[in-house]
């Protein structure tokens, strides 16, 4: 596993032992951000269900000011530690060890109040995301024309709308479904 994009493009990566996480694919990285763009200069990012961190990592390669990365698993946490300072990101580190199975946490650092780009990338086929998706559009944590990126399996077809993020992109790639959702007023 290796960061696609950006100022450690190539930097190899810390990946998991067995099945329980399963990290995004190198093409579908690769087609994510060629979908929202390989300049992230100055964004707010959150990377949900995090496990190795790679997509918030790829958005720090790519120029992101912060990344938020949340995951339940104290070896989705080591994990993501030792993949920031293998791309020298030490200083960005902002993880928040929480089970997203609750919903969004209420407690939140004032830092990522208003995100700009968030990632969900759930378990397959535990119908987290139109719940999640509800979440983050109710507690205002994504400003206006901000874009959440859900991935989930090709037969999981995630809502349309969830309060006021509309859906306007859903590509398959194999058995991947990735969706880009923006804020809307």
């Amino acid at each position: 596993m290796r960061i696609t994009g950006g100022s450690v493009k190539g930097r190899r990566l810390v990946s998991p032992k067995g099945m329980k996480v399963r990290p995004t694919s190198e093409k579908v990285r690769e087609a994510v951000f060629n979908i929202i763009g390989n300049d992230l200069t100055g964004i707010v990012a959150a990377d949900f269900f995090a496990g190795t961190g790679v997509l918030g990592l790829e958005a720090l390669s790519r120029g992101a000011q912060g990344v938020l990365f949340v995951d339940n698993a104290e070896s989705s946490v080591r994990l993501i530690q030792k993949n920031l300072a293998l791309c020298g990101f030490e200083y960005t580190e902002n993880i928040l060890k929480w089970d997203l199975r609750r919903g969004i946490p209420d407690r939140w650092p004032a830092s990522f109040e208003a995100l700009d780009l968030a990632f969900l990338d759930p378990p397959y086929m535990e119908n987290f995301l139109p719940g999640l998706l509800e979440q983050l559009s109710k507690r205002s944590l994504i400003s206006i024309h901000s874009r959440v990126v859900t991935e989930s399996a090709k037969n999981d077809i995630p809502p349309e709308i969830a309060g006021s993020l509309h859906m306007i992109s859903t590509r398959l790639y194999g058995d991947t479904r990735i969706s880009i959702y923006v804020r809307k007023e």
